[in-house]
């Protein structure tokens, strides 16, 4: 899947972020994909419904 793929990079990239600035966008890449992946799976589960009710 190529949202996991992104999470891996980030988390590569993170290991070599020096920069407190640099480290910071990465975590909150990483953090809005991560929470993309939980709604992707919990939709595939049948946990949540995506679609707006009207």
């Amino acid at each position: 899947m190529l949202l996991e793929q992104h999470i891996e990079e980030l988390r590569a990239e993170l290991r070599n972020a020096v920069y407190p600035g640099e480290r910071r966008e990465i975590e909150l890449e990483l953090e809005l994909a991560r929470a993309e992946l939980e709604v992707i799976m919990a939709e595939q589960e049948g946990s949540i419904d995506a679609e707006p009710p009207f």
